[in-house]
């Protein structure tokens, strides 16, 4: 009896392990193939200031919804505490998984920790997770590629190709906490820099080093400081012929700090880059202000997030395309890229109106 009962218990313990299996960061997929599915899903995002922002966090609850979980969508408001509260919060709560875009990618080491101890898996969202083995894809866009498509964007407009030049150009990048600043950054300078070594692009202020331009929390306020002190500084004979701007928020502060000394009437306004296609931005570049974006389809994005969490809590494996690029300084995070968009007054029509994005009335 003693033999067949200690057989009884290894069998219902090694059945109890298997049942609270691992996933990929320790979390457990175990609760995910058992009572996961319908279950909560807690989805943690950097700010409402931002419109796509909260278009992402829209996106994802109907599309969670739809495949019958629930959802506990929250803001942080760009507060990194902020954050980490609420996120610490739908561990409580039972969050069976979690997606987080995350405001400094390098704050969420010790509560992810505890969501691995929850077994709960982790899906960064956009914003690249750093630091830590607890997060177990990522899903994203090409962000290298969103750089080369502002710079290329620059070059074109400018005729750098044709032998055009020299020209001014000064440069501006993302937040420093975002991983993703210097992915944009990089596919920009990566077009750009051969110009300002050849001479054909002159930065007046001289700031090219990516810690120089950054732009803490992407805030289009501080940018429209720099702007400011870079006119006064260097620019008070020289003409601004190009504005490497990563994002629509710090571009439209760039444009109020250029329009505030004479750009766009009694001077001709820059060529402005920006990124994500931000309705005001869009009526900018209509308006023949700021001068390009780079569309990404979020509804797209959400879409991974929530094919890759529902594989995740369903015992499926999640689709990706990358495997190699995205390493977080503790392991090389699994990917799904998608693609970006460069858009302009030229092509707006066909990628954002007809594609749903924004109606003709929208944009009025």
């Amino acid at each position: 009896m003693r033999k067949l009962s200690a057989g009884l218990v290894a069998v219902g313990l090694t059945l109890s392990l298997a049942a609270c299996g691992q996933s990929a960061n320790g979390a457990g997929d175990g609760a995910a193939k058992g009572d996961a599915k319908g279950g909560l899903i807690g989805i943690a995002m950097p700010t409402k200031s931002s419109a796509r922002w909260i278009d992402d966090g829209n996106n994802m609850v109907k599309d969670f919804q739809a495949k019958g979980y629930k959802t506990d969508l929250q803001y942080g408001d760009n507060v990194v505490e902020n954050q980490v509260s609420q996120v610490e919060n739908m561990i409580t709560k039972g969050a069976k998984l979690l997606v987080i875009a995350a405001i400094d990618g390098s704050s969420l080491t010790n509560v992810l920790q505890k969501a691995a101890d929850a077994h709960v898996p982790v899906i960064s969202y956009d914003r690249l997770i750093k630091g830590t083995q607890n997060v177990d894809y990522y899903a994203t866009f090409d962000n290298y590629k969103v750089g080369v498509l502002q710079g290329g964007y620059i070059v074109d407009k400018l005729g750098l190709k044709d032998g055009k030049g020299p020209f001014n150009i000064e440069l501006f990048a993302g937040s420093p906490d975002d991983n993703n600043a210097t992915f944009f950054f990089n596919g920009a300078m990566s077009v750009l820099k051969p110009y300002i070594d050849q001479k054909k692009l002159v930065v007046q202020s001289g700031q090219t080093d990516f810690n120089q331009v950054a732009t803490l929390r992407w805030d289009g306020g501080v940018a429209q400081s720099r702007m400011d002190n870079l006119l006064s500084k260097a620019y008070t004979t020289a003409h601004v012929d190009a504005v490497l701007s990563p994002y629509d928020g710090i571009s439209i502060g760039i444009l109020s700090s250029l329009k505030g000394v004479g750009y766009g009437t009694a001077k001709s306004l820059p060529i402005v880059t920006g990124q994500d296609a931000e309705l005001a931005s869009v009526k900018s570049i209509i308006a023949g202000e700021q001068t390009e974006t780079v569309y990404k389809d979020t509804r797209q994005l959400s879409k991974v997030a929530v094919q890759m969490g529902d594989a995740l809590l369903t015992g499926g494996k999640p689709e990706v395309n990358d495997t190699t690029q995205y390493n977080n300084g503790a392991k090389v995070v699994p990917a799904e890229l998608l693609q970006p968009v460069s858009v302009d007054k030229d092509n707006y029509q066909k990628i954002l109106v007809d594609s749903g994005q924004y109606t003709a009335d929208q944009l009025k």
